[in-house]
């Protein structure tokens, strides 16, 4: 439901992307196609079927700087995953650049290379349990470097893989699949991608509390200052 307050952000966002010309958060990026492969969370379930159950998904993968800075220097990099689960709705996880230590995953923390730790700062509520999602770096891949540029064209078998893991607040994380990279998009397909990270959270989770309130409206504005799609699921909160 629409407030006074949500749409005096939204416009702003609005107005922010389309003076810019592009997304208002992490408008530097580049797109891979990818294959996720879930093989379940270790030890107690989480209760969230995407995480405990094996799968295999085609996928779209973002990774992006937040602000941008030039070149190599520091910034809060992003990950954008979408898991397409036709005929279901796709899954959407976002994660940025973060430490793995229970005291700073929620806490963007800027960085000059693309490998490293991403979570999504925001926890989850699973029924009463709050769970945090990461974006590992998988120490038998390759790097992905540093910079947009040295990001590579292509992958597959042998290029950089990405570890997906759970965690509690304060617990250890538990690696429950991983994400392949592929080719990599054209401009055309970076610019029309559009996550939906409230709307699109996998069955089973929600976000909660005002930052998802505030990533909401933002993302919304942004993608509609930039002339994209808004998911209907969107379209419907607003």
């Amino acid at each position: 439901m629409s407030t006074p307050a949500s749409s005096a952000v939204e416009r702003a966002a609005l107005l922010l992307a389309r003076l810019r010309g592009a997304r208002l958060l992490h408008p530097a990026g580049r797109t891979f196609s990818a294959e996720v492969l879930i093989w379940g969370t270790p030890g107690p379930p989480t209760g969230v079927p995407l995480l405990d159950l094996p799968g295999r998904w085609p996928a779209t993968v973002r990774l992006s700087k937040g602000v941008p800075t030039p070149g190599s220097w520091p910034d809060v990099l992003g990950v954008g995953i979408r898991l397409h689960r036709d005929p279901e709705p796709p899954v959407d996880l976002l994660a940025s650049s973060s430490a793995a230590a229970p005291v700073l995953r929620h806490l963007p923390l800027p960085r000059r290379g693309f490998t490293g730790t991403y979570t999504s700062i925001m926890s989850y509520r699973a029924g009463r349990r709050r769970l945090y999602l990461a974006v590992l770096a998988d120490p038998d891949s390759p790097e992905l470097g540093r910079g947009l540029a040295e990001l590579p064209a292509g992958a597959g078998d042998d290029g950089p893989r990405l570890v997906l893991a759970v965690a509690s607040a304060v617990g250890p994380w538990r690696p429950f699949g991983e994400v392949r990279l592929g080719g990599r998009r054209d401009a055309r397909q970076d610019a029309a991608l559009a996550f939906d990270p409230i709307g699109n959270v996998p069955p089973g989770l929600r976000l909660a509390g005002p930052l998802a309130w505030l990533r909401e409206t933002t993302y919304r504005g942004s993608q509609r200052g930039r002339g994209v799609p808004v998911s209907r699921a969107a379209r419907r909160r607003g």
